[in-house]
């Protein structure tokens, strides 16, 4: 009998939920509990890490789980590590649901680094409005840099103070429109981006906007994952599944 996880976080994941759902097979949606109100799904949900490698062979020997999805973001290095070593551990069949990256195309002007600490260091400008389009986590490394105005597009409003000095937040939630885009770097008056290398539809508009209007982008390349079977669409990932009921 299979059974299924999802490891969600992403629109692709949720998309996903909705596939398996329609079918009507046996499975668990995760969250990493990140933001404040994640989106409803129409599978059993939980919210939570599991407690490293040990705690998720432990998760999927309890629930039974026979195949793993790792949808989650391209960035969540530690929890994609983690799966490829505990579906070996237990002998679970495991498929990622990635999203090709971003590449630069004509009028870009992207400067690649490999690392939030080389973002943080190719800042080393005068002061300028920068737009942080990197979510929460990482904010704190950009302290190192307080000569800027940082503008920062969370998806939950901040609850407590932020680790930067000078910045405005911007409370919004993907998919984003090119037009609102250009609307906020218009209108915010940025002059410089930091975005992930996140890939997808959802979040490209960004570049688009940067490239009409000429401003450079800092863009964080991918962290280097373990090797492991990876699928670019729902379509793929349900023909696995189906290979397995």
């Amino acid at each position: 009998m299979i059974k299924i996880l999802i490891l969600g976080g992403t629109s692709e994941a949720s998309a996903l939920a909705s596939a398996v759902a329609k079918r009507g097979l046996p499975a668990i949606f995760s969250y990493a509990g990140r933001v404040n109100s994640p989106k409803p799904q129409p599978l059993p949900t939980r919210i939570g890490g599991f407690g490293g490698v040990s705690g998720l062979v432990a998760f999927l020997a309890r629930e039974r789980i026979t195949h793993i999805v790792d949808a989650t973001h391209p960035f969540a290095a530690q929890m994609s590590t983690n799966v490829v070593a505990a579906a070996a551990q237990r002998g679970v069949k495991a498929i990622a649901l990635t999203r090709p990256a971003w590449q630069p195309v004509d009028g870009d002007q992207w400067q690649s680094v490999a690392s939030v600490e080389e973002a943080v260091s190719a800042l080393a400008y005068p002061p300028q409005r920068v737009l942080l389009a990197i979510g929460r986590m990482h904010l704190a490394s950009f302290a190192a840099q307080p000569q800027h105005h940082y503008v920062l597009r969370l998806v939950d409003q901040p609850t407590s103070p932020l680790p930067l000095s000078d910045y405005t937040a911007v409370i919004d939630r993907g998919p984003f429109t090119l037009e609102g885009d250009l609307a906020l770097l218009e209108n915010q008056r940025i002059e410089r981006i930091v975005c992930k290398n996140s890939g997808g539809e959802g979040a490209a508009s960004k570049l688009t906007a940067a490239r009409r209007l000429g401003l450079p982008v800092v863009m964080i390349e991918r962290p280097q994952l373990p090797s492991r079977h990876e699928a670019h669409s729902i379509e793929d990932v349900i023909s696995w599944l189906g290979d397995h009921y």
